[in-house]
């Protein structure tokens, strides 16, 4: 099949950089900016090199210092400093990771989780006692849910607190090795008090995990009955002082029980607002969420510093003279140069258009905007579905931006290699990325059978009657049948077909019900099964359905991505980012195309053609590649690279200017290959000229 060579766009469209940037700052972009020149500033910035100890030291000064700036207690209420603003909080928060990662998370250790525990599950005597110390940094805390037995599994925790009506007080004890609460950043050495999630028992009844606040430290050490280690050098973000606790029966207050969603009175009788346990647990996990928008944010935001640092490189540096005999090639006009950042460009415009929804979303639940149980669900789900992807595509893109700086990116002065090892712990982050991505399915599935609930059998009938036509159409190829016959052989047909965004959103969405509706149909009835034969059947199908959690984020991300393009007025940026947003779309039906052909989605011509024509919008955005990555916002001062502050691009003029000056003088020495081509050139002539007089010779003769 004859491939379409790239031509240039007759339309020749240009970004307006500028608007496209506030484009891409989302609704919080004030809070943005504020935040960007704070972590500009060289007291927010991560010194490589230091100790363990020098870095956490570091650090702990530098929450002190967003403390000055006011800078972490947006999220607060007006009446003790803050200004409930929760989305503007997330936004300026997650912009932190660009000055030192380890900044960013223990700064969400000491307010996004700590402080929004007691904010969130407490009450306002709560709120009143120990607040204005947490945000003034006096009251350093760990946020202790995790343990060393029970990482994302946190129902099953082992840490118990029995309360005891003879002295008012919760016994909090650790039972067992397993239930060491670990991973706790500011437990190593500078939290003072901790909220500490564990099984609430009183009156002989587990009433399920609960939060308190546990006194941990004093200026001597532990406290009485406390124990705990310091987790030492990690493989990223050691400027947070990790470790574990552990509790020996130690007696706190009956009031130091967060208890916005279960109260013990003081004979021991047990009351909450909500009845059932499952839905009071989810309930309080998830006014906690934020940790999961602020990472899916700061996984963002790391993403666009790494690719604006190795675009900017691209673009500079020069390597072999392919289509010239003086000049060398500029990176990023290589085709597999281009297929190694412009895609991951696309995603991670993508991520940043949903992540914006996402913070949308977040901001109308905790501001009381929207705050209903549907919307709490709908807020935990999207969360639960983005920062998976994410992370896992900050990983990729690190570690493909350094690949493709070469040697240079390997420097840590480059920052892909920081950046890289401190990022890799947000894919187990409040939450393992893949059990994040099951609860996701769960929901796909209850949302898909409650479907089937509000269905008459009429609906039911002409449901099955379509479900038949689309095994039909789809599973004995008629489907790719008809695509075949419609290109009829042309290339064109099917490239058309392919950039059709309603094509692609049909493609991605039916990938995921498709997926769905099949392990729906195998775990049919499975609730009615013995537990463990149904724990079976699920166990079974969970890499199916988790692979359709992860194609069902992908396609809010898309769909984010075309709002967004949607709402684009300039012609010029608009036609750039469909390019963009089709790159993203194209490349994510690429990577999963042999489910399109096994399951009859797309006829081999047009999945030949996807290939070409994925090259051929890297043709037309490769000249807007660094447009793209400049509208990212952030500065030299953000970067702080040295490889994207235009020292290449000086090493490279010097170099074409020192080889132009001696071509044209008359002491540049000659290259050997010049003269064994001359040799060559000459030895021919001769041997030509010798056949010639033979030939004259015999003709005379």
């Amino acid at each position: 099949m004859s491939q379409e060579i790239p031509t240039a766009e007759v339309a020749d469209p240009r970004i307006d950089v500028a608007a496209l940037g506030e484009q891409l700052l989302g609704r919080w972009a004030k809070t943005r900016r504020t935040a960007r020149e704070l972590s500009a500033r060289p007291e927010a910035h991560r010194i490589e090199g230091l100790s363990l100890e020098e870095h956490r030291a570091r650090v702990f000064d530098q929450l002190g210092y967003l403390v000055e700036q006011k800078a972490v207690h947006r999220a607060f209420p007006e009446r003790l400093g803050g200004s409930d603003n929760h989305g503007g909080n997330i936004a300026g928060f997650e912009e932190l990771v660009v000055a030192d990662p380890s900044l960013q998370i223990k700064a969400g250790v000491q307010w996004g989780l700590f402080g929004s525990a007691v904010l969130h599950l407490g009450t306002r005597e709560h709120h009143d006692k120990w607040l204005p110390g947490i945000m003034s940094l006096d009251i350093p805390g760990a946020f202790a849910m995790t343990e060393i037995g029970h990482g994302s599994d946190v129902a099953a925790i082992g840490t118990t607190a029995t309360y005891d009506p003879d002295t008012e007080e919760f016994v909090l004890h650790t039972p067992f090795r397993a239930a060491w609460k670990e991973f706790l950043g500011n437990a190593g050495v500078h939290g003072t008090a901790a909220v500490v999630f564990a099984q609430l028992i009183t009156r002989g009844v587990n009433h399920g995990v609960h939060a308190f606040y546990v006194p941990i430290r004093d200026a001597d050490g532990f406290l009485p009955g406390v124990g705990g280690e310091d987790d030492g050098l990690k493989g990223g973000l050691n400027g947070i002082d990790n470790g574990r606790l552990h509790f020996d029966r130690v007696r706190i207050p009956r009031t130091n029980l967060l208890n916005r969603y279960g109260d013990v009175a003081v004979d021991g009788t047990y009351s909450s607002p909500i009845e059932s346990p499952g839905r009071r647990f989810f309930t309080m996990l998830g006014t906690l969420v934020q940790g999961r928008v602020s990472l899916d944010g700061a996984a963002t935001a790391a993403s666009k510093v790494a690719l604006q640092i190795a675009v900017t490189y691209a673009n500079q540096r020069r390597q072999f003279n392919a289509s010239s005999d003086t000049d060398e090639e500029v990176l990023l006009d290589y085709q597999r140069h281009q297929r190694r950042l412009l895609p991951r460009i696309a995603t991670t415009y993508a991520m940043s258009f949903a992540h914006e929804e996402l913070l949308e979303t977040f901001d109308q639940v905790f501001s009381g905007e929207r705050d209903t149980d549907e919307a709490r669900q709908d807020l935990e789900t999207l969360a639960a579905a983005l920062k998976p992807l994410s992370t896992w595509n900050a990983l990729d893109i690190l570690q493909e931006c350094r690949e493709a700086c070469g040697g240079a990116g390997f420097i840590t002065k480059n920052r892909f290699t920081s950046l890289r090892q401190d990022l890799d712990v947000y894919v187990t982050f409040e939450g393992d990325n893949n059990v994040l991505l099951q609860l996701v399915a769960k929901r796909l599935l209850a949302d898909y059978a409650e479907e089937f609930r509000k269905l008459d059998a009429g609906v039911l009938a002409r449901y099955a009657a379509r479900q038949a036509e689309d095994v039909a159409l789809n599973r004995w190829g008629l489907r790719q049948l008809a695509q075949s016959w419609t290109d009829a052989g042309s290339e064109k047909r099917s490239a058309n077909f392919l950039k059709d965004p309603q094509t692609q959103r049909d493609l991605l969405a039916d990938r995921v019900s498709t997926m769905v509706a099949e392990v729906a149909g195998e775990l049919k009835g499975a609730a009615k099964r013995p537990q463990a034969e149904a724990a079976a059947l699920f166990n079974h199908h969970q890499d199916r359905i988790i692979a359709a959690a992860r194609a069902h984020g992908e396609l809010l991300q898309w769909e984010a991505f075309t709002r967004q393009v949607d709402a684009v007025e300039d012609a010029g940026t608009k036609s750039v980012l469909t390019w963009l947003r089709d790159l993203f779309g194209l490349c994510l039906i690429e990577r999963d195309l042999d489910w399109h052909l096994m399951n009859g989605r797309l006829s081999g011509q047009r999945a030949r053609t996807l290939g070409p024509y994925i090259n051929r919008l890297l043709a037309r955005l490769r000249p807007h590649a660094q447009d793209l990555v400049d509208a990212f916002g952030y500065g030299p001062e953000h970067l702080r690279a040295e490889i994207a502050t235009g020292i290449e691009a000086e090493r490279q003029d010097e170099a074409r200017a020192y080889y132009r000056r001696l071509r044209a003088s008359a002491e540049a020495p000659v290259d050997e290959k010049v003269l064994i081509a001359r040799r060559r050139a000459s030895e021919k002539a001769r041997l030509k000229e010798r056949g010639s007089k033979a030939r004259v010779g015999r003709s005379g003769a």
